[in-house]
C-alpha cells in the first residue's frame, strides 16, 4: 500500500459516491439522538426495513426523554419487525443512562458510547462520526468488503486489525463523515456484482437458519405477548406448535427460552403467566 494507491482509491470511491449517493433520512439530520436511533436500527437489519421503521419510531419517541419514560411493551411494539428485540430494550436502558449521567445529551466520547448497552466498538465509532464528525476508523460488513476487495484480493483469513490499519492509512483529513458513508455505499452497491470479499475475512461466519431457531422462538414469544398481553408457558407452547417451523417444539424448549428472556429483562413472570417486563 502506498500514497498513490490510497489517493487513487479515495478518488474512485468519492467519484462513485457523487454520482450514486443514496438519500437516507438519518443522513439528512444533525440531531445526535436521531442518528443514535438509526445506528442501533441498522445493526443486523436491512436498509429497506429501517427506511420504514425509522420515521415511525422517531415519531413515536421524538426525544430521548420520551424513549426513557415509555413502557417497554410500547418500545417493543414500535420495534416489531426489526428483529433482535433486545435492541429495543438496550435502547431504553441507554436512554436511562444518558438522561441520568449525560443530561440527555448523546455522548461524544467513543469509550463512553461503547459502554452503553448494545452499542459496542462499531456503533460507538459510527455514532461519534455521523453525529459529531469525530471519526476513528471502524469496520462494518460493507467497509470490510471494500478493503479486502481492494487491498487483500488474493489473501485468505484477513484479520480486522489489518483492515483497521488500512483504514487509518487511507482516511482523509477532511470530510471524514462523508468518506465513511461513501465506503459503506460503495461496498454495498458498487461491489454487488462481484464475489463477496467478506468470505476472505477471518471473522466471516455464515449466518445460521433463522426459521425454527431459538432466535425465531424468542421473536414468536415476544410477538405473542405483545398481542395477548400475557400467557402461560403451556399457552405459548400450544400457540408456537401451530407454526410450520415449530411443529416438533417441546415445552421444555419454550421454558428454556422464557428463562433466557427473563434474565435479559425482556419478560417477567407473574404467578404462572408471562408478560413483557
Amino acid at each position: 500500500m502506498n500514497a498513490y494507491q490510497s489517493q487513487s482509491l479515495r478518488r474512485k470511491i468519492r467519484e462513485w459516491y457523487r454520482r450514486h449517493a443514496p438519500r437516507f433520512p438519518w443522513r439528512e439530520t444533525a440531531d445526535p439522538y436521531h442518528i443514535f436511533i438509526s445506528e442501533v436500527m441498522l445493526q443486523q437489519t436491512q436498509i429497506p426495513r429501517v427506511l420504514i421503521k425509522y420515521p415511525e419510531f422517531i415519531k413515536t419517541f421524538p426525544t430521548i426523554q420520551f424513549l426513557a419514560r415509555a413502557p417497554l411493551s410500547r418500545i417493543l411494539s414500535a420495534w416489531h419487525g426489526m428483529g433482535y428485540n433486545r435492541r429495543g430494550l438496550y435502547l431504553q436502558q441507554s436512554a436511562h443512562i444518558i438522561l441520568r449521567e449525560h443530561k440527555g445529551n448523546i455522548p461524544k466520547d467513543i469509550s463512553v458510547l461503547d459502554a452503553l448497552p448494545g452499542i459496542g466498538p462499531y456503533s460507538a465509532r459510527a455514532i461519534a462520526c455521523f453525529a459529531y464528525d469525530i471519526c476513528e476508523p471502524f469496520i462494518e460488513t460493507n467497509i470490510r468488503r471494500v478493503i479486502i476487495h481492494e487491498f487483500f484480493p488474493k489473501k485468505e483469513h484477513v484479520h480486522d486489525e489489518k483492515i483497521l490499519q488500512v483504514l487509518q492509512h487511507i482516511q482523509p483529513s477532511r470530510c471524514q463523515r462523508e468518506w465513511y458513508w461513501a465506503l459503506m455505499d460503495y461496498g454495498r452497491e458498487a461491489l454487488k456484482g462481484v464475489p463477496n470479499a467478506n468470505r476472505k475475512s477471518k471473522h466471516y461466519a455464515k449466518q445460521s437458519r433463522f426459521e425454527g431457531s431459538p432466535r425465531y422462538i424468542r421473536a414468536k414469544i415476544i410477538s405473542y405477548l405483545l398481542e395477548n398481553k400475557k400467557a402461560t408457558a403451556e399457552q405459548l407452547h400450544a400457540s408456537l406448535k401451530k407454526d410450520k417451523h415449530l411443529t416438533k417444539l417441546v415445552e421444555s424448549d419454550v421454558r428454556r427460552v422464557l428463562t433466557r428472556l427473563q434474565k435479559e429483562h425482556l419478560v417477567m413472570l407473574s404467578g404462572v403467566t408471562f408478560r413483557i417486563a
